[in-house]
Parts: C-alpha cells; sequence; structure tokens
C-alpha cells in the first residue's frame, strides 16, 4: 500500500479480510445489500468469504408511529451506519438513494451507484386511483405521494403508515387502509413484481434518486473507492446527481412535497420535476434538457419553479 490515505488499510478489505458491508437489517435492505455484495463479487472475481454483511437496525425502523419529518428526517435511516463507518466497524454502506440526506459529511462518498431499477410507484389495493372508492383510506408516510393524491383526489384520506413492505401489505390486506403506495423496485427486490399496479409518471412523478442504490465509504480511503467504482453505472449517477441538485437548490426537507425525475441519452440530460403544496391545491412542473456538463442547470430549473410558485409554496421549500 502506498499513500497516507490507505495507511489504515493494511489489511486490504476483500483481500485480507472479508469486506465489511453495512446494512439496515429490514428485508428489503438486506436484499439491496446482497445485491451490491453479489455485484462486487462478480466485478473482482473474489470469493463469497470475501465480502460479509453487517445489519443494524436504523432509528427510522425503530419509530413505528410518527412521520419521519417529526423526528429527524431522513437522518434517522443513516446515522446508525454513518457512525459504523466512521468508526471502523464497516468498510462501506449501502443505501437507497431517496432516503439519504442531500447534504452529507464531507468525510464520506457516494463512491457507486448501481444500475437504476424502476422509478415507478405502484399502488396497492385498487385497479388506479380513480377506482379508489369516495374517501377511501390511503397510507403513506410520503409528502410527495399525499400531495400528488389530493391533487388528483381531494377526497382521500390520506393516512400515516409505516412499517416494512410486509407490515404495510399485512395493513391492506387486514382492511386496515384501503391501499397505499410503494416503490415498484422495493417490491421488485422483494420478488414481489406481481403486486400492485404502475402509476403513470404523469400522474405521479417519482421521488428524486427513486429505485436507486448507492454505496457509501470514507472520502480518504482511496482503496476501497476503487474496488467499489467498479459496480458503479455513470448513466444511474448523472441521474441521480441531476436530482439530488435539484433538490438541493430547493433546499427541501422531509416536509417538501418534491418530485424530480432524470433521464440520461449520451451526453444529454432531461429532467422533469414539480413541486406541491401538502394538499395538492398548487402543483408548479416543469423540465429542462441540458449537456451532462452543465452542472448548474438543475438549480437553474429549481430557481425557476421556485419563481412561478405562491408565496405559501415558496415557505415551504425555505424561500
Amino acid at each position: 500500500m502506498t499513500g497516507d490515505g490507505d495507511s489504515k488499510q493494511e489489511k486490504l478489505a476483500g483481500i485480507d479480510r472479508p469486506l465489511r458491508i453495512g446494512t439496515r437489517q429490514s428485508p428489503l435492505a438486506m436484499a439491496q445489500a446482497e445485491m451490491a455484495a453479489a455485484a462486487i463479487l462478480s466485478a473482482h472475481g473474489w470469493r463469497p468469504d470475501q465480502v460479509e454483511l453487517v445489519p443494524m437496525v436504523a432509528s427510522g425502523d425503530k419509530i413505528q408511529d410518527r412521520a419521519l419529518a417529526e423526528l429527524g428526517g431522513k437522518a434517522l435511516w443513516t446515522k446508525e451506519l454513518d457512525r459504523a463507518l466512521h468508526d471502523g466497524d464497516i468498510d462501506c454502506a449501502v443505501h437507497s438513494m431517496k432516503d439519504v440526506e442531500t447534504v452529507r459529511p464531507d468525510v464520506f462518498i457516494i463512491a457507486a451507484m448501481m444500475e437504476r431499477a424502476d422509478t415507478h410507484d405502484r399502488l396497492i389495493g385498487a385497479r388506479s386511483i380513480d377506482d379508489l372508492p369516495q374517501a377511501a383510506i390511503v397510507g403513506t408516510a410520503s409528502p410527495r405521494r399525499k400531495a400528488q393524491l389530493l391533487r388528483h383526489r381531494s377526497d382521500l384520506d390520506i393516512r400515516l403508515i409505516r412499517g416494512n413492505v410486509q407490515t404495510r401489505l399485512q395493513k391492506i390486506q387486514d382492511g386496515e387502509y384501503h391501499a397505499t403506495l410503494l416503490a415498484a423496485a422495493g417490491l421488485n427486490r422483494l420478488d414481489m413484481d406481481d403486486i400492485g399496479i404502475d402509476i403513470s409518471p404523469d400522474v405521479m412523478l417519482p421521488a428524486p434518486a427513486q429505485g436507486a442504490i448507492g454505496i457509501e465509504t470514507l472520502s480518504d480511503s482511496s482503496h476501497l473507492r476503487r474496488v467499489l467504482k467498479e459496480i458503479s453505472c455513470s448513466n444511474t449517477s448523472r441521474a441521480v446527481t441531476t436530482e439530488r441538485s435539484f433538490l438541493k437548490e430547493l433546499t427541501a426537507d422531509c416536509h417538501s412535497p418534491v418530485a424530480a425525475s432524470a433521464t440520461v441519452d449520451g451526453m444529454r440530460i432531461h429532467l422533469r420535476s414539480e413541486i406541491l403544496l401538502p394538499d395538492g391545491s398548487e402543483c408548479i412542473s416543469g423540465e429542462s434538457e441540458f449537456d451532462a456538463g452543465d452542472v448548474a442547470a438543475p438549480a437553474r430549473l429549481a430557481r425557476k419553479l421556485l419563481g412561478q410558485a405562491s408565496t405559501e409554496l415558496k415557505n415551504i421549500f425555505g424561500r
């Protein structure tokens, strides 16, 4: 080993000892970590015993009766993994990118984003939003989904639903709610691709970074950054970075109903986005196409949408 950044890695993760991959211990998070581990093994020709999953319970998994926005937002999904990564208990951490704070500590870096999965929202409990009964109870913990639902059906009774995928599906089965919405990517990763109906992005534009898995490590860990770079998808990285840049300019938080979806075609990026009032009564949408090197373009679109928004809507985004 050479270089100060690798001085703490005399025994290389994955070579002289297993690469320790941190993950939340929910079934979906474990499935995503297993995907990351399999990709690393395949890319480097390693043996199965050269990676080790290190599951842990996130604060967001412990609290089931309140919205995360009331309790600290997205950091509730990451802080336990952050501590373990900082303290050297794990070498990298696997995240659903839509659950990662827009601004992260400089000590960490998203070193890889795996190829993005399906970005649709999926409705469970009805064939379509229009088919829901009058005043149907729909469970979601997402301000974006709540606002988008109410935009189309102001009669709906939107209530908080928490828990992992299986728990939420059971609540629908038990009749506590008429319906709920889940990310198609998560259902597919749990081999539940036959459950629910995909909602068109023209009806419900997805959350920024939905369907993307990121792998984070220490910024000064050049060895691990090289290891992880081999499984990173450049198009996914460009798209997700674009969406997160849009989100950052809005100064959005977990209370902010916002949607964004970027598609990459060669060196061109097309970004669609919208911001909404929580009750869906106002929705400002826009889109832009630009060169991948134009890193300021997402922020310009964010400012354009804010410029068209009412004072009430601006205030939701810290403006």
